[in-house]
């Protein structure tokens, strides 16, 4: 009573045999519901005989007899599972893992031997390329397929790769760079006359092409060491001057105007990479930093967050053609963070990989139970950053609970301090002045940096300080403004809801973050979005307690504070779009950022032997205190060997309730361990105004020593705080002595 026996098929589906002799393929429930009454029975004798009927003389009797159960046995608990809907078949895979064990086994061995060609033949490595053979598990069906796809890539990439060396040689392989050619469209000033031209950036061969044509020849070409600096216009967001050398120590300017700000900006950073690529150099004298903060909302994070690190989204964003240029250190700060620093810190540097094809070292990484904050950075980096430090301060109930708080981490990357804090201040937005009361916590209690800068707190420790986070000061508007708030949002009228904004209006009242700066924002409040789309803004919450209202505000901030007269430049601040499973949208900032070598002179030693002097003189500070006691200056710098104290002042009545402390012209004279001008005038002096009864600092300042007139005397300026609130000003003239030299020219 068997049926027909159908023809032999690719065993792309399996075939059941129906009453009649029909057969149609299981590929959706309604067909397999027409036959749920298939004799079970009939199925499996059916199969076996369409198994007699092949030639098995090359099949193990082992591997035989294992097809032969399923097909007898077990393949009808696969039929009932499909009948019920499932698209799983246990039996199946079962038996799968076991017919392809040999093979999965002798994949593995082989894979390492493939890959050990590979990277000797190709020094950048694809992302991920040398994890490959990481895959680990049973012989599952699926991991066999990951196996086979990865030999036959690597078997079809080796013969490419060796054959490209064997053409190039081997040390082209290893110049190569990740970033392509990419030409500018500009309008070039001669004379008055704007002429439309072409700017080649070859990062790889060092070369600035000038072109009349997009794809015609080149006009003229100028090698890295040619260009001498880049001059931004202020005035004008999208024009820029070149220095050039021409010959022999004869320069030339060229005025270049961009479609855009945006295109001038990826300019210069390709022109910088290369600087740097191909510099004689051995240290940078400057580097881009990426600093990110995320509430995640307590969620895990999508699969894909790059668009985060391309500073992709809205606000001031980075041009397409700045893609493939990494950043050298990355920051980021995330709070209400569900993951593991291990499972997070896998998240970040996969997502690096990709976009940059670099396997990131982590600096740091310190977590306040869901406030955390990791560092990233180049692997060349690695030995010029040291005195890693870590901290943390609680601000949330009663001070002692970690739900609110700061996590922070400092460094020295070669001579220059940078120090990072990650902060989630109290929410509401009737708190802000709890969120001050935070602030200044955090600035009193988060030791991190030098220890032997006692009298100063972190905004005086670091030539460049980064303070990022969820700070929770919101739009100060009444509930009932809030369709009116989305409609402007909607409009992009930033300006005027910013008016409102509580960070701005408290920073402008000098309550909180004094003299720290903020790039502008142009970007749409970064919360409370609904989960899931970026279009809709989730105003209303019902608690216990009644309404809740949390109208769309700027949550989610980078601020930065760097010493006087230092290179720092912010490059975008923004958030991206595409990232929605928080309530909070990821805010990024990328700055530019002047760095200072660990000193070694290049100058001649004929010149380094005189020994340089820094004097202050006609110095006075004004305090606001009505305390009578007798004051002194500290001096502080890396540039001295240990700090030096100042006799006393002499204390005068001021205006308005303050008091004048007057210094002897017989100010200590500060000796500097080194006299070179090339790192003298990258110092800064940090002074103390302390009291001569408790030795308590009064106001801290930063004097820097970039003078233009060295041996003369220069009129000094600097506000003193403490605390983070502003306590008087010191002021008076200073004059460097520094040895003979040249001071380099840098290219920003």
């Amino acid at each position: 009573d068997l049926a027909p026996t159908p023809p032999i098929l690719p065993p792309r589906n399996i075939l059941m045999a129906l009453p009649s002799s029909e057969t149609k393929e299981v590929s959706s429930i309604p067909e397999i519901s027409k036959i749920a009454d298939v004799n079970k029975l009939s199925l499996s004798e059916t199969l076996l005989q369409r198994l007699q009927y092949q030639d098995t003389s090359s099949v193990s009797d082992e591997h035989l007899k294992l097809i032969q159960d399923y097909l007898r046995v077990h393949i009808i608990s696969d039929f009932e599972m499909v009948q019920t809907g499932s698209s799983n078949l246990p039996q199946l895979k079962k038996l799968l893992t076991v017919l392809c064990k040999g093979l999965f086994s002798e994949a593995s061995r082989t894979l390492p031997s493939l890959e050990s060609i590979q990277k000797v033949f190709e020094q950048q490595l694809h992302p991920g390329i040398h994890q490959r053979s990481q895959i680990l598990g049973e012989a599952s069906p699926m991991n066999i397929v990951l196996k086979l796809n990865q030999l036959i890539s690597l078997l079809s990439s080796i013969e490419e790769k060796v054959k490209t060396l064997l053409i190039e040689g081997p040390d082209s392989t290893h110049r190569r760079s990740l970033i392509p050619p990419v030409t500018f469209e500009v309008k070039a000033d001669s004379l008055g006359i704007f002429s439309k031209i072409h700017l080649k950036v070859d990062v790889e061969m060092g070369k600035l092409i000038i072109k009349r044509a997009k794809d015609g020849p080149e006009d003229k070409f100028y090698t890295h060491k040619k260009i001498l600096q880049l001059i931004k216009s202020q005035k004008v967001p999208n024009k820029l001057v070149i220095v050039l050398e021409t010959e022999k120590e004869k320069t030339q300017r060229k005025e270049y105007v961009f479609s855009d700000s945006k295109k001038r900006e990826g300019f210069c950073q390709l022109l910088q990479q290369m600087k740097n690529k191909h510099s004689e150099q051995p240290e940078p004298d400057m580097i881009t930093v990426f600093i990110g903060t995320w509430n995640m909302g307590a969620a895990p994070p999508p699969k894909k967050i790059t668009s985060w690190f391309l500073s992709k989204g809205q606000g001031k964003t980075r041009d397409e053609t700045a893609d493939y240029i990494p950043h050298d250190i990355y920051v980021i700060g995330t709070q209400e963070d569900p993951q593991g620093e291990k499972e997070w810190l896998e998240t970040l540097r996969q997502s690096l990989q990709e976009i940059t094809s670099i396997s990131f070292k982590v600096i740091a990484i310190h977590t306040l139970w869901n406030i955390r904050i990791v560092v990233l950075a180049k692997p060349e980096h690695e030995n010029r950053i040291s005195h890693i430090c870590t901290d943390n301060v609680k601000t949330g109930i009663a001070n002692t609970l970690g739900n609110k708080g700061a996590v922070g981490v400092s460094f020295m990357f070669n001579g220059t301090s940078f120090g990072f804090v990650n902060s989630h201040l109290t929410s509401g937005s009737e708190k802000k002045h709890r969120r001050n009361q935070n602030y200044m916590n955090i600035l009193r209690f988060l030791t991190l940096g030098d220890k032997k800068l006692s009298p100063f707190n972190i905004t005086h420790r670091f030539t460049h300080l980064f303070w990022l986070g969820d700070l929770n000061y919101r739009v100060e508007q009444p509930p009932t403004e809030a369709e009116n708030i989305i409609q402007k949002i909607r409009q992009q009228q930033y300006p005027e809801l910013l008016a409102f904004d509580q960070l701005l209006t408290e920073r402008k009242d000098q309550k909180v973050f004094l003299h720290f700066e903020e790039e502008e924002i142009t970007f749409a409040p970064t919360y409370r979005f609904e989960r899931g789309t970026r279009e809709k803004y989730a105003y209303t919450k019902q608690k216990a307690t009644g309404m809740k209202y949390n109208l769309p505000s700027w949550c989610d901030r980078v601020l930065w504070k760097s010493y006087p007269m230092v290179h720092v430049v912010c490059q975008s601040y923004g958030c991206t779009t595409d990232i929605m499973t928080s309530d909070h949208s990821p805010v990024f900032a990328t700055f530019e950022v002047g760095v200072t070598s660990q000193f070694v002179s290049k100058n001649d030693s004929k010149y380094t032997d005189s020994q340089g002097e820094i004097e202050f003189l006609h110095c006075y500070a004004t305090l606001k205190t009505k305390s009578q006691t007798k004051f002194y200056i500290e001096f502080h710098s890396t540039c001295l060997e240990s700090f030096v104290k100042s006799q006393e002042g002499q204390n005068e009545d001021g205006n308005e309730g303050e008091l004048v402390v007057k210094f002897p012209d017989a100010l200590p004279k500060l000796t500097p361990i080194i006299s070179d001008p090339e790192y003298l005038l990258d110092q800064h002096i940090l002074i103390s105004i302390k009291s001569s009864d408790s030795d308590e600092s009064y106001g801290e300042g930063c004097i820097a020593l970039r003078i233009e007139a060295t041996e003369s005397l220069v009129p000094i300026h600097t506000v003193l705080t403490h605390h983070g609130e502003k306590t008087g000003v010191f002021q008076g003239e200073i004059k460097l002595q520094t040895s003979q030299g040249k001071q380099r020219e840098k290219l920003y």
